[in-house]
């Protein structure tokens, strides 16, 4: 009995402890299940808000993105409406300057106009005034050719005849013995005079004005590039302008940009400037500074080099640095519209040529031919560019014959030595040959040839007239039977005289007088 009630007692209490056990165990399960319930939506909680988060920072990159996207389209668009804006405003202002001449030049006629009609009055008052003096000055005139017609028993006609063949004799006769007497003078002294008659003849040159250019054109990768060049509002142009001293045109002209100023060192060293600027590729006020101090001495060394370049062509050694910096200055100036630098090399070679061939020293020749005009590029000089170079040379202990040779090439000194005659015969015939100011068109070389042969048929006695070789030799054929030997060599110093006062011609002209007298018989 107590075994079974053990038993009991022992299965009993299994069957407690399992209850309890599993009770236990499903509290403890339950508690686990909820935890991880709230674990996994913490969880999912955490993975939306970094979604959420990831989403927001998305958006905000893409409006960053849309937002730099439209500044860089408005920036692009503001600098198309400045470009076409400044354009619009410089075709403006030309529209306006062009109407401000426009009235200008109308105002002027008007003006004329009304002064011409003034003075046409007071031409017709004087008209009426003068007409009435000479009526009553006639009136006189008749009175008093009738009195000495009846003193002298000859009419009017007749003594006005016989003085003036009476004075052309005489005259004649003058002529002709002068002419025989230089003539003779000339032959005796052919040899000292021989030097003389050749300077002479070289210097008879003619020449004319020419123009001075005062732009240049910079040529540009591309049209954008105008853009930049003028800035924001123009600044950069301002900027530019007022660094250089130049003027900067842009316009409509592709791929083009101009620079204006009359000083072509001034407009070369802004030239260096911009192409400094274009090959950097930043244009801004502080960069155009930098570019325009590099620009200068870039500058400086161009001008030395182009100095020393020319005495090495010439063979002119011993100059000083500061000579050869106004040598070399001499490219960027002009004269008569050729190269100064240029101009005065070929000075020097033609003057050391003809030194040579005359037996002269050739070096102080092409010394004197090189720094002939080197007054034009002094500053700050009130003389005369001949004056001022011989002043200036003479610091440097120049020769006496190069000296003189500077000052007196225009004459504002007198000549002491061949040397100077040959620099300025030098000077002349380089400002002079064809194509150093412009190229002579044939129907100019025609029209200078009819000129020369109607001066020469307006002569009495003349037959005909033949220019020949390009003008430098007239012929003239008279009629033999009115024109002897003597009048023959007053003909043609005449016409060498009207020559010389009423055609312009470089060189000399030679007038030959050919007469013609036909003797004729018939064998019958």
């Amino acid at each position: 009995m107590g075994i079974v009630i053990n038993l009991f007692l022992i299965i009993f209490a299994s069957v407690v402890f399992f209850a309890a056990g599993f009770f236990i165990g499903r509290f403890f399960l339950e508690r686990v299940g909820t935890t991880k319930v709230l674990e996994a939506e913490e969880r999912a909680v955490q993975i939306v808000q970094e979604a959420q988060k990831e989403a927001n920072e998305y958006k905000e990159l893409k409006v960053t993105e849309v937002n730099q996207e439209w500044k860089k389209k408005r920036r692009e668009f503001d600098q198309e409406v400045v470009i076409k804006n400044n354009k619009f405003n410089q075709m403006q202002k030309q529209v306006q300057q062009r109407e401000g001449q426009l009235k200008k030049q109308l105002q002027d006629v008007r003006d004329t106009e009304r002064k011409l009609q003034d003075r046409q009055k007071e031409l017709d008052q004087t008209m009426e005034t003068a007409s009435a003096r000479s009526a009553e000055l006639e009136r006189i005139i008749t009175e008093q050719n009738q009195r000495l017609e009846s003193l002298s028993g000859l009419q009017a006609d007749e003594a006005r005849q016989m003085l003036i063949d009476n004075m052309i004799s005489k005259a004649r006769q003058e002529a002709t013995e002068t002419i025989h007497k230089i003539h003779e003078e000339a032959e005796e002294n052919a040899g000292r005079l021989a030097e003389k008659t050749l300077l002479t003849a070289i210097q008879r040159i003619s020449f004319e004005q020419a123009t001075e250019n005062a732009l240049s054109v910079v040529h540009i990768q591309s049209d954008e590039l105008k853009g930049r060049i003028i800035g924001r509002e123009g600044r950069n142009i301002k900027a530019f302008e007022n660094a250089t001293g130049v003027d900067i045109i842009v316009d409509d002209t592709p791929e083009v940009v101009i620079l204006s100023c009359f000083d072509p060192m001034r407009r070369e060293h802004a030239k260096l400037t911009l192409k400094k600027l274009l090959a950097d590729g930043v244009i801004h006020p502080v960069a155009i500074e930098k570019a325009y101090q590099d620009a200068g001495k870039e500058m400086a060394e161009v001008i030395m080099s182009a100095g020393e370049e020319a005495l090495s062509s010439l063979q002119i050694p011993d100059m000083p640095a500061e000579v050869v910096r106004l040598i070399g200055t001499m490219q960027f100036h002009t004269v008569y519209g050729q190269n100064l630098l240029q101009h005065s090399r070929e000075v020097a070679m033609l003057a050391g040529i003809m030194a040579t061939e005359l037996k002269l020293d050739p070096r102080k020749a092409k010394r004197a031919g090189l720094l002939h005009d080197i007054g034009l590029v002094l500053p700050d000089t009130d003389q005369p560019h001949a004056l001022a170079g011989r002043d200036f040379m003479q610091k440097f202990k120049e020769s006496a014959v190069v000296l003189n040779a500077i000052a007196a090439h225009h004459g504002e000194a007198e000549k002491e030595s061949p040397i100077a005659d040959l620099v300025d015969a030098a000077n002349v015939i380089s400002l002079s040959r064809p194509g150093a100011r412009g190229a002579v068109t044939a129907d100019g070389n025609v029209k200078r040839l009819e000129s020369l042969e109607e001066i020469a048929k307006g002569f009495p006695g003349v037959l005909k007239t033949y220019a020949l070789q390009a003008g430098r030799e007239i012929r003239v054929i008279v009629e033999g039977d009115n024109v002897s030997d003597s009048q023959a060599d007053v003909l043609a110093h005449d016409i060498a005289h009207k020559i010389e006062s009423e055609a312009q011609y470089p060189g000399q002209i030679k007038v030959s007088i050919v007469r013609e007298r036909r003797s004729v018989a018939y064998a019958k």
